[in-house]
């Protein structure tokens, strides 16, 4: 109230007599000097009951009934002021703050642009017009009125403090903060400023400078549950996320119904791998506001980080029933849906998806498009989409300068240094490396998972550095700090990859390699590795990145142990007699027209039978009601769950042949098929992901089980499942090349890793542009 008192007083009306309209608004002004609304309110009541058109005494009416939160109550008389005195600034005023207090934006923007009108040095009125006008959405109009506020009163805090909030919106936090830091010299005590300040500090990425900040802000208001959900916010940044916990409760306690502190709360406690409590925490917020969309979301998230894909459905799907454009929402469903082959949707999904895609909508993440589209071009259109939200980042450290060692030191990050598939394929790569001619450093920031994995990598690098607990800033830091030469992002754009670390510049030369099968579509990253299989020259204008080409693109573990535990058929449920198809990939590879070439299969092998992985109990009665519907008995479907490494590797002698899934082709799975003594059919299509398994058949010289065409390649797993001594020549061969072949040849693929290293040296050094890399060794 104490702002609109003092504007108040400055309009006290001069009066004479006892017992006119003009005495009783002396009376009623007096009485407001001494902050007695309601007796001010009796005196002004008084004063209209004697000329129901006595404008002051409306304006004074409307005036005391806003100060006591009536502000319905106030409009009419503050209407009938405006109708009596049109050109009163104080009318116009009162209507705008009360019309503002109702809600109505519009009519407040619209009274209060009258008030300024009327008197153009009213800086009172050019700040609030400026706060109505940001807060509808108007920020054109809102920097007119604080421009031209300013230029009334340039002392003003309130309108420097606005100024910063606008540049906090146009994503210029440095601006914001240079506007923060002229309100708090003006008034040391803005809580306000202090707490925005804080946000900004935290988008320029100074975190402990923002925490100060926010500290300050909670010093002047113990109460202030904004700011301390702010300092929440920056301790998540800062992976802080113990503290931010804290901070969130705090704020919850102040004020019991605030729903971002709870979602945000939410948002810590998975970072922490805490699902249960974080869907609790989400389900704490729509409890108070059914409505919150952020909430269902993150709940979805929570779902599905736990592998309860039906549970994640149904929290997107009620976030997309409330916004429908929520982003990159409409894929994440999609991909959920694939995760449990619930295919009823497919169809519709996929074309409004491509739809999305093609208008460079936020429509789905690159990673679970890959099983979804074979559009290369498209690809990177999404991927370019996608990276606007890690814009290129800079340090004040050059980044222009390699290490000053004579070896070349390579850093590879990652958040699966553990039992995940790109420690599967890399962990003897890391123990190979030449040390008289690299230094190799792991930056680990996945979650902890101390496996047997994680304690042999520890050992294979020269250094292993655990950056969970910094920022993506941080770890560009000390990279830098460490002279890395080149670093290797082994995660691109799937789970827990933290890209920002390279748009920062972690080293002079940033490349992509193994984790994610396609391009960054940033300018941070110089070179994606890859082979001639798998991007052919005329595919170059697909990827924003210069290639590197290898001799053949996967590594492999030649370490990898099989055990010797023999599977039987029963053991497995499958049948005594027939032949043996299997696939192990992920079911979200598994899309319609895959499944409608495998029933095909099946159904022209009699007695075959295919094994499959359930990833989730929801996919074996889909694929069997799936397989029903194309004509083939639910019982040739088999499926086989989860087991320790050594066990799992066994398990595929039990099979006769692999049918790969596209567009999304095998990866590991195609290698461990292939240790095991396992063929491999594939279909290769365009893009990246969908010509892995081609690449990986090229590398153990079986391409003559890479088909080109659906038709193709449904042909050839007939012809193989029919014609056992062909089938016996490939195993044949297979074993012998498994020996000799690149595919398992890891020294030999370390030297041309090596030198495809060397080779990305010698063009930084020599001073030339990245450009594309034949290694031939």
């Amino acid at each position: 109230m104490a702002s609109l008192f003092n504007w108040f007083k400055r309009g006290k009306i001069a009066t004479q007599g006892t017992s006119t309209p003009t005495d009783l608004i002396r009376r009623g002004n007096d009485l407001l000097d001494r902050g007695e609304l309601d007796a001010a309110r009796v005196q002004y009541q008084e004063a209209l009951a004697l000329d129901p058109d006595h404008a002051d005494a409306c304006i004074c009416l409307g005036f005391v009934l806003k100060e006591m939160g009536q502000s319905e109550a106030a409009m009419p008389y503050l209407e009938r002021a405006a109708r009596l005195r049109p050109d009163s600034d104080d009318a116009h005023y009162l209507l705008g703050l009360a019309a503002e207090a109702l809600g109505d934006g519009e009519t407040a923007a619209r009274h209060l642009a009258s008030a300024v009108a009327i008197k153009p040095a009213f800086a009172l009125g050019w700040r609030d017009l400026c706060r109505v006008q940001f807060q509808g959405g108007h920020y054109a109009e809102a920097r007119d009125a604080v421009e031209r506020g300013l230029a009334v009163d340039p002392q003003s805090p309130d309108l420097h403090f606005y100024l910063g909030n606008l540049y906090l919106h146009e994503s210029d936090p440095e601006a914001a903060a240079a506007s923060y830091e002229k309100t708090l010299a003006l008034d040391p005590d803005h809580a306000e400023a202090y707490c925005n300040r804080g946000l900004a500090l935290q988008r320029s990425g100074r975190f402990d400078d923002a925490l100060a900040s926010l500290d300050k802000a909670i010093r002047l208001r113990p109460d202030y549950a904004e700011a301390q959900f702010n300092r929440g916010c920056v301790c998540s940044g800062m992976r802080r996320f113990e503290d931010a916990l804290t901070d969130f409760d705090l704020a919850i306690s102040i004020r019991p119904d605030y729903v971002d502190a709870r979602t945000h709360r939410g948002l810590a406690l998975m970072d922490l791998g805490r699902l249960d409590e974080a869907i609790d925490a989400f389900d704490r917020a729509l409890a108070i506001n059914p409505d919150q969309v952020d909430a269902y979301v993150n709940r979805g998230h929570a779902f599905f980080l736990g592998n309860h894909y039906p549970e994640a459905i149904e929290a997107y799907e009620r976030a997309l029933a409330l916004e429908p454009n929520v982003p990159f929402l409409f894929g994440q469903a999609m991909h959920t849906r694939m995760k449990m082959c619930a295919w009823s949707r497919f169809a519709p999904d996929l074309e409004q998806l491509t739809h999305k895609m093609r208008l460079g909508e936020n429509s789905i993440q690159p990673f679970a498009a890959q099983a979804l589209i074979s559009d290369p071009e498209l690809l990177r259109q999404l991927a370019e989409t996608w990276a606007k939200q890690t814009p290129e980042q800079s340090l004040e450290t050059d980044a222009s300068q390699s290490g000053s060692s004579a070896r070349i030191r390579v850093g590879y990050y990652s958040a699966d240094f553990c039992m995940h598939p790109v420690s599967f394929l890399m962990a003897e790569v890391f123990e190979l490396h030449d040390r008289a001619r690299f230094e190799v450093i792991g930056f680990a920031f996945g979650r902890d998972r101390q496996d047997e994995m994680t304690r042999r990598l520890e050992a294979a690098f020269d250094r292993f550095i655990d950056v969970r607990g910094k920022t993506d800033r941080q770890i560009a830091e000390l990279s830098r700090e460490l002279g890395i030469d080149i670093a290797i992002d082994l995660g691109g754009y799937t789970t827990d990859a933290r890209t920002g670390i390279f748009a920062y510049r972690a080293a002079p030369i940033q490349a992509s390699y193994i984790g994610y099968l396609g391009t960054m579509g940033v300018p941070y990253f110089d070179y994606l590795l890859a082979d001639e299989i798998i991007i052919p020259a005329e595919c170059q204008p697909y990827y924003s990145e210069k290639i590197v080409y290898l001799p053949s693109y996967q590594a492999n573990d030649s370490k990898r142990a099989i055990s010797d535990r023999v599977f039987t058929r029963a053991e497995l449920g499958l049948p005594e007699d027939g032949f043996v198809f299997c696939c192990f990939n992920n079911s979200f590879k598994i899309t319609p027209s895959t499944f409608d070439g495998w029933m095909r299969i099946l159904g022209q092998v009699p007695g075959s039978v295919l094994l499959l992985y359930a990833e989730n109990p929801s996919v074996i009665p889909n694929l069997q009601r799936e397989a029903e519907c194309r004509g083939i008995a639910p019982g040739r479907l088999v499926f086989a769950g989860a087991l320790p490494r050594a066990d799992y590797l066994a398990r595929y002698r039990a099979a006769d042949l692999f049918l790969d899934t596209f567009p999304y082709n095998a990866g590991t799975t195609a290698s461990d098929a292939l240790w095991a003594g396992l063929p491999v059919l594939t279909l290769a299509g365009t893009a990246f992901a969908s010509r892995v398994a081609a690449s990986v058949l090229r590398a153990i010289d079986l391409s003559e089980l890479v088909a080109t065409t659906q038709s193709a390649y449904e042909a050839l797993a007939v012809e193989l499942a029919t014609t056992p001594d062909r089938l016996n020549q490939i195993r044949e061969r297979l074993a012998e090349n498994r020996a000799t072949a690149r595919l398992f040849d890891s020294p030999r693929f370390t030297r041309s890793l090596e030198a495809a290293y060397s080779a990305m040296m010698e063009q930084f050094q020599n001073g030339v542009a990245p450009d594309n890399i034949v290694i031939r060794n």
